[in-house]
């Protein structure tokens, strides 16, 4: 009896070979995961250094634009000419990226550095997706992307830990300990790069004859470039600032210009608007791009309220994440075993999109003197409904068009979330922001009222701590600016006595509210579209026995179209070959794996009746 390690899936890996393959695209992937947390955590003690505090947000902002505007055209140039060249061209420039920020001396080197390691993260999520769908098929492929998912769990544990020791270190062997949270990236990329050599066998794709859309990857940036700008940098100007229209302006013409190109490009396009034709895989985008929104804007912002109101250090605002971690790898893994078992995906983003709605709604009612259980309860519910959303999205994505389009398919669908995400997260804070002021300076005003606080005010006045002195000194002249402080330095909170610190973190409490109530519109947007979209059964093959399934297929056509040109007559008995390209991806997979077994004997047939005409005709 063979064992389960070296059976066989439908695709054409055995379930070890699978398993040393996702070796290597973990690794990959840990690389942007674990970078995106522990620089968050550490950027404050970075900006400190270069002495740029005011422009810690740049660094950010410079690697999200060349991480999306990279991931379509890693996408489209691995269907091209074949994955594992690209992904280890995207390791091999995020770690070189690295190694430049671990040089940078202002923090204008440092987000010129951070762009350099954005290009190459665009293409680490997205190609080793990608490459999965290619060895596994759909149905299989949910299991297997848990052990994805347990990446992300991880790194969003372990990245704020150790961003918080790191930039906490004054110095590691002779170098500032903040650097080190970039050179880190160094080992951990090259094992990646060697791992990945080693283990990421694939079969090797003819050169491609199309050619690259570099005009399409220069219009797009055009158009994007300043939509990502205006969302990350738009509160802080102001939304209907000079700036932000010219952005507006700018980015509306890139994209209808991006548009245009591709349309004349047809399928050498970089994103082919062909693919936005198929109903289900158009509906799935704009899913992604809605629950991204709600995923990522209301999500990032909870580590905030962890902070600012409840008072935990970086480090453990990222330990305290660990229920939400937990409920994701619960869904994920539960929605993965339920999809392999049933071949249906569906119910999975509509459970998924619910459970979202609900867990954000519970998070609205969260106040300062919600119990820490509670808060973790409430985060934990939210945590699964992302876990029942993330996969099944990628999944129902890459199912909907053909297995030759799987790196265009699976770059559209992290593309989409990326900017859905990006947009959240610029609306979510600039509801943050308008509403934190008004919130705080209302708090303060009620509480002067109280008698107890003016005694903690009076006491302030005459602490040797110099935040309770300086805010004292502002309220006893009836000068309350201090809360539009806040938005310049949230830490003033944690500096203050509890009593004095206690207006601010209700006002802020509050206005954190306001965001997940916005959050809960954005999900049930998405549980709206997830009703009306529709389900395709799952295929057997994996993408690259289906993509030779696909050509097989329209060679035997061909040779039936050849056949009937020369002869002006339809084949004997007027048998029809139907082409696997065209068929529909719900068509039950015995069927494709029946035609696909009998394209060469019955291509060998087509032969040789079209040798028998062309003798004849001799």
């Amino acid at each position: 009896m063979t064992a389960p390690a070296a059976t066989e899936s439908p695709a054409g890996f055995t379930h070890k070979q699978i398993l040393t393959i996702l070796s290597g695209l973990m690794l990959g992937m840990l690389l942007a995961a674990l970078d995106q947390t522990i620089v968050s955590t550490a950027i404050r003690t970075i900006a400190d250094d270069l002495h740029g505090y005011s422009m810690q947000a740049w660094a950010t902002t410079a690697y999200l634009i060349t991480a999306t505007l990279a991931t379509p055209l890693y996408g489209k140039l691995s269907d091209m000419y074949g994955r594992k060249p690209f992904f280890m061209i995207g390791i091999a420039i995020f770690v070189f990226g690295s190694l430049l920020c671990t040089l940078a001396q202002t923090m204008y080197q440092l987000a010129i550095f951070r762009a350099v390691q954005g290009l190459g993260a665009g293409g680490l999520m997205s190609l080793a997706l990608a490459i999965l769908g290619d060895i596994v098929s759909p149905r299989e492929r949910a299991r297997y992307q848990g052990y994805f998912l347990a990446v992300f769990g991880t790194s969003s544990v372990i990245g704020p830990v150790a961003g918080g020791v790191l930039a906490g270190a004054g110095s590691i062997l002779g170098v500032s300990g903040w650097r080190w949270v970039f050179l880190v990236n160094v080992p951990l990329g090259l094992i990646a790069l060697f791992v990945v050599s080693r283990v990421l066998k694939l079969p090797r794709k003819p050169h491609s004859t199309d050619r690259v859309d570099w005009w399409g990857v220069l219009v797009l940036a055009i158009g994007l470039v300043p939509l990502l700008i205006v969302a990350e940098q738009g509160h802080q100007w102001g939304w209907g600032s000079p700036g932000a229209v010219i952005c507006y302006v700018v980015g509306v013409l890139g994209i209808i210009g991006f548009v245009m190109v591709e349309r004349g490009l047809k399928d050498a396009a970089l994103i082919p608007l062909r693919i936005f034709s198929n109903s289900t895989f158009s509906l799935g985008v704009i899913i992604s791009f809605v629950t991204g929104a709600a995923m990522f804007g209301g999500i990032a912002l909870l580590p905030q309220y962890l902070q600012v109101v409840r008072g935990a250090s970086p480090t453990m605002a990222g330990l305290q994440m660990l229920p939400m971690v937990l409920g994701m790898m619960t869904g994920s893994i539960i929605s993965g075993q339920l999809i392999s078992r049933t071949g249906r995906y569906k119910r999975f983003p509509l459970i998924g999109v619910i459970t979202l709605t609900i867990g954000m709604l519970l998070l609205h009612f969260l106040d300062a003197d919600s119990p820490l259980w509670v808060v973790m309860a409430f985060m934990a519910i939210s945590g699964f409904g992302l876990g029942n959303l993330m996969q099944p999205l990628t999944l129902a994505l890459q199912n909907a068009l053909p297995a030759k389009d799987m790196g265009v398919s699976t770059a559209a669908a992290t593309f989409f979330r990326q900017i859905g995400g990006t947009f959240g997260v610029a609306i979510f804070l600039s509801v943050l922001f308008a509403r934190m002021t008004p919130n705080i300076s209302g708090e303060l005003q009620s509480a002067s009222a109280d008698p107890q606080f003016r005694a903690a005010v009076v006491a302030g006045a005459q602490s040797t701590n110099p935040a309770d002195v300086a805010l004292a000194k502002g309220l006893l002249a009836q000068d309350t600016s201090a809360a539009g402080e806040v938005l310049k330095d949230s830490s003033i909170i944690q500096q203050l006595s509890p009593e004095l610190a206690r207006p601010f973190q209700v006002g802020f409490a509050n206005s954190m509210s306001t965001v997940f109530l916005v959050a809960v519109a954005a999900s049930l947007i998405g549980l709206i579209l997830v009703l009306f979209w529709k389900e395709l059964p799952l295929r057997m093959l994996g993408g690259i026995q289906a993509a030779d399934g696909e050509a097989a297929a329209k060679s035997l056509v061909d040779a039936e179209m050849e056949l009937v040109e020369r002869t002006g007559l339809p084949l004997a008995g007027g048998e029809s070959v139907q082409p696997l390209v065209d068929e529909p991806p719900g068509e039950p997979d015995g069927s494709v794996a029946e035609r696909k077994g009998t394209t060469s004997s019955a291509t060998n047939g087509l032969t040789k009746k079209v040798n028998e005409v062309d003798r004849e005709n001799a």
